[in-house]
């Protein structure tokens, strides 16, 4: 962390990188008007810019966070405008209150990256802009020189034989009203093509700038600490001392010192001084609690229930060949490899801010609120994340920033340590869900009763009432499942209240509500005396998964069964708009579950870039496998268990199984990948080991309080 806050007297490791790259490129953030500047006359349209150098420029809404977001997005407008891909570049716009959506994006018009949104959301508005673009750079050609042209390979515009750049008639172009193009929707040369993604170089000759690597003159260092508990308010604090400055941030005290390391070490010894106002009912985030009324409500008959999903009428007879099933998931917290981190410039006329962030949507009002400004003088640059998954929609983090700027008149970079990010998340709910089903006579399923017992995202945000509380994320990935099931009720009972302070995590209600229903089919597959491919195939309800299906059948050359010593199992999933199914092969290495490979068949839609498809699935299996065998937060009164990576284990390398990719060909819409391979994970692993020990594990994780030692 002194890495981070040197006064560039020492070189230090990113220096040392970038000098041994072909040329030297020092991270530099401008403030607004000279951003603004440096933008030039080149923008056509809303996204795009066009350099002097003949570059095109996409200026993305969407956050980057390692998903390689902005190299599929360009390869949108590489595709519309003919552009060899070493003409492309992209950066992050700057975030506004009224970001241009002039084309309907029918998922977020706004700015905000989630859900698997990005791709699928832009997909058909970018490539229209590219087209409107393109269109309008011809008009302009002939408004310059004349006659008819059209647009060629490698950024030009061509007459006969004449070409010229596009840089060339950018200036008459900026100046016209925009024409109106129509996309190529044939044949795709750019589309489809795993290319080089456009953030790479930069994070390998360390030129990248994170969060964590921004600077501005004169500014301090910050950190904070919390509570013990979540909802904890500050009584009283110490004062100031031993080069420490010290502010109530409410539920926070704020520190500044001079560089990273102090800071953080100026919290925790704070932390031993200031005094708290608790929270009036610390058993409403006990997990012990928590589990007791979910464990009565799951099987309560006078619960008030949502249905979510009713089909026919669902009667599971006393003589049926059933089963009766519970599974149990815990609260995860999202653990991303960088720290909450902020840096904010509040003066009494401007706001700047420089925040690695899913939701620049929210800031400028967020920043509105906490200084009294106007929103034309608040500024917020979004910087590249070392992992977002879910947690940095939220603004508490960067709230911090701004408030600790305000009071103490001079640019604050924020950094929590990790034992902070540890106990000041925003966790996946928890989750215990109760499956009745039976089988028809044809050996399918005939009846399926789901109940769904989990704390509400939405409703303790005040998005949905206490009259109606179920919000998607609570059936995800158990409704409009594409399964034959026959008569079937999905209910929703909300575990209410609970104050563990809940958010969106990398696939929120599908990762455990796959794992209910994909473990469930499996075991009924069991008691019809079928093999699991063969039972999901003969109850699919579309070509779409009857070909994924297929595909992984092929791709694990399912009917040889695994190797010696292994057992195989599945699971399958449609949702985020794509479908996807996956086996996992496991062995039992001195009583401990070893993963040994994984397949994965996914169709998609349209492929933009097979590769970051490959990698998003990769580091989805990764994800998932680490909250299938390890993943738990508990909290005791409120106070959270493990405040660092010693109490809550990731994969390590040696630990990652090999991951096969197939990705099915398909001419559909996009659907989303990011969230997508997280949530066949615990199931597929699960019904493995069943297979393989005659054990059928229905509670998440395999291994309770497990640490990096112990493990």
């Amino acid at each position: 962390m002194k890495d981070l806050d040197h006064d560039g007297a020492v070189p230090t490791r990113r220096d040392l990188l970038k000098t041994g790259a072909a040329a030297l490129v020092i991270p530099l953030v401008l403030p607004a008007t000279e951003a603004a500047a440096a933008a030039g006359a080149g923008a056509i349209g809303a996204y795009l810019k066009i350099g002097a150098d003949n570059t095109v420029t996409l200026v993305s809404g969407a956050s980057e966070m390692g998903q390689g977001i902005l190299t599929g997005l360009a390869q949108l407008v590489a595709e519309e405008l003919r552009l060899d891909w070493t003409q492309v570049r992209a950066e992050h716009a700057p975030a506004t209150t009224q970001w241009p959506n002039p084309y309907g994006n029918p998922l977020f018009g706004w700015q905000l990256t989630g859900g698997s949104t990005s791709t699928r959301g832009w997909y058909a508005p970018l490539r229209q802009a590219a087209a409107d673009a393109r269109a309008t750079l011809i008009a302009a050609a002939h408004q310059q020189y004349g006659g008819t042209w059209v647009a060629i390979q490698g950024g030009k515009l061509k007459q006969g034989a004449k070409t010229v750049l596009f840089s060339d008639v950018i200036a008459t172009a900026a100046g016209m009203t925009p024409a109106t193009g129509t996309p190529w929707l044939g044949t795709k040369r750019v589309i489809g093509q795993t290319v080089n993604r456009l953030d790479l170089p930069s994070k390998t000759d360390g030129s990248a700038v994170f969060g964590l690597d921004v600077k501005v003159p004169g500014m301090k260092f910050g950190s904070t600490v919390h509570g013990p508990v979540q909802g904890a308010k500050v009584k009283s604090m110490p004062a100031s001392s031993g080069g420490y400055t010290l502010y109530n941030l409410g539920t926070a005290v704020g520190v500044l010192a001079s560089d990273t390391w102090s800071a953080i070490q100026g919290a925790k010894a704070a932390a031993n001084k200031v005094t708290w106002d608790l929270p009036a009912t610390p058993a409403n985030a006990d997990t012990t609690a928590l589990a007791a009324h979910a464990s009565a409500l799951v099987t309560s008959t006078t619960a008030t229930t949502y249905v979510a999903e009713l089909v026919g009428n669902p009667v599971i007879g006393p003589k049926a060949q059933k089963i009766d099933a519970t599974y149990s998931l815990p609260f995860l917290a999202h653990a991303t490899m960088e720290v909450m981190n902020c840096t904010a410039s509040v003066t009494a006329s401007s706001c700047e801010i420089w925040a690695p962030t899913q939701g620049q949507q929210f800031i400028i009002p967020l920043a509105q609120g906490i200084t009294g400004l106007p929103p034309e003088a608040i500024t917020v640059h979004s910087m590249l994340m070392g992992g977002g998954l879910g947690r940095k929609f939220e603004t508490d983090y960067v709230a911090e920033a701004i408030t600790l700027s305000k009071l103490s008149g001079v640019p604050v970079k924020l950094t929590w340590s990790r034992e902070e990010d540890f106990k000041n998340d925003y966790y996946r709910p928890s989750a215990l869900i109760r499956v009745q089903a039976s089988l028809n006579a044809k050996g399918g399923i005939g009846a399926f009763v789901y109940r769904n017992v989990s704390p509400s995202i939405g409703l303790q945000r005040g998005q949905v009432s206490s009259n109606n509380p179920e919000d998607t994320g609570a059936v995800s990935g158990a409704v409009a499942i594409p399964y034959k099931m026959g008569a079937r009720r999905i209910e929703y009972v909300p575990l209410d209240p609970c104050e563990v302070r809940l958010g969106y995590w990398r696939s929120v209600g599908e990762s455990y509500n796959t794992f209910a229903v994909e473990s469930a089919v499996d075991e009924l597959a069991l008691l019809a005396g079928r093999d699991p491919m063969e039972f999901r195939k003969s109850l699919s309800s579309d070509a779409r998964t009857t070909g994924v299906l297929t595909a992984l059948e092929t791709l694990t050359n399912w009917a040889a069964g695994p190797g010696p010593g292994l057992g195989r199992g599945m699971a399958y999933l449609s949702g985020f708009g794509s479908y996807i199914a996956m086996a996992a092969d496991v062995a039992n290495v001195g009583g401990k579950l070893v993963v040994r490979k994984v397949w994965c068949a996914i169709d998609c839609g349209v492929a933009v870039n097979p590769g970051s498809i490959e990698a998003q699935i990769q580091g989805g299996v990764a994800h998932g496998m680490s909250a299938t065998l390890w993943g738990q937060m508990g909290f005791v009164n409120g106070k959270p268990q493990a405040q660092n990576f010693n109490h809550y284990k990731l994969a390590r390398m040696n630990e990652m199984p090999e991951v096969a990719v197939s990705i099915v060909a398909s001419t559909a819409a996009p659907g989303g990948v990011g969230e997508t391979g997280v949530p066949c994970v615990a199931p597929a692993i699960a019904n493995a080991w069943a297979k393989l020990t005659g054990t059928r594990v229905r509670s998440l994780p395999f291994y309770p309080g497990a640490t990096m030692a112990g493990a």
